[in-house]
């Protein structure tokens, strides 16, 4: 970010921390306090991406946010959004793709302050170890995680997600068996390898334009609880607790501030209407609901 774009977003935080802080409560007096997700993707000291933050800015903003906000599971988020109310400012944490150097100090950081975390993992990546499609075209091998890191955090009491097979725009696939693969059986064999349910789903890419409605009726008929766009927005009170909204982490803090704390510009982001029905069926012997079928 430049020097005058984070001078700006700071002025306008400070004008408008009044407002926020006044429009917070009376939201939380009412019960229609929104909700925040974050996602990160790598926490690292090396090799800095648009995607990556550095150790001792993660550490601040888990600082900053702590001390600040109720931090809570997907669960508790579809809890609060089911119920149609939610009275205390509240954040919730994800992370995608599953980058092995979150292991050294974001995941150990979180488990050590009890804070709960969605890890939304690519399995082919974890399954064979080769870098992500997005890094190499940078010139970058990060390492992925790998199943026994992913064991080891589900473990330590991390849920583990899916992020479908392979890291692709499933927006583009019109193949059905390619998408009853990256939806329905890369997850189930996600939740055989960790030996934990796998319940949530996050979208590679997750953007508005690359959401179909029959992905997402896909991923609702395997038996997933919920998934995760990547486009932003809020998650109100009384929304369909299905799709929970977020927003992305970079290696600033002044954006985090701005966003958790409720920032008025991206209040009217588009919603995703859940269509009631698909026409891609559940195909072979695979269970309607994968979700508990490793404990």
């Amino acid at each position: 970010m430049s020097p005058w774009k984070q001078l700006l977003l700071e002025c306008y935080y400070d004008a408008t921390r009044p407002c926020r802080a006044w429009r917070r409560r009376r939201a939380a007096t009412r019960g229609d306090l929104p909700i925040v997700a974050l996602f990160y993707h790598r926490v690292a000291d090396d090799g800095a991406t648009e995607w990556t933050v550095s150790n001792d800015l993660f550490r601040r903003q888990i600082d900053w946010l702590r001390k600040r906000f109720e931090m809570i599971s997907l669960e508790e988020v579809q809890r609060r959004m089911r119920e149609g109310r939610n009275t205390r400012p509240a954040v919730a944490l994800t992370f995608d793709d599953g980058y092995a150097e979150n292991c050294r100090h974001a995941i150990p950081l979180l488990i050590k302050h009890g804070i709960p975390c969605t890890y939304f993992v690519t399995l082919s990546n974890a399954q064979h170890g080769h870098p992500f499609d997005h890094d190499r075209n940078r010139g970058f091998d990060f390492p992925p995680n790998s199943i026994e890191q992913l064991r080891a955090m589900a473990d330590a009491g991390v849920e583990i997600g899916a992020h479908c097979r392979h890291h692709d725009d499933l927006a583009l696939v019109r193949d059905p068996e390619r998408l009853h693969d990256e939806i329905v059986t890369a997850g189930r064999e996600l939740a055989e390898r960790i030996g934990r349910p796998v319940r949530y789903l996050a979208f590679p890419f997750g953007h508005y334009l690359t959401l179909r409605s029959d992905l997402i009726e896909l991923a609702r008929r395997a038996g997933y609880l919920g998934f995760c766009s990547a486009y932003g927005g809020y998650n109100f009170p009384g929304d369909d607790p299905f799709h929970i909204q977020r927003f992305h982490v970079d290696d600033d803090m002044i954006r985090l501030k701005n966003r958790a704390t409720i920032d008025r510009r991206h209040l009217r982001l588009p919603g995703f209407r859940i269509p009631p029905s698909s026409s891609i069926p559940l195909t072979h012997d695979d269970e309607p609901c994968y979700s508990n079928a490793a404990h």
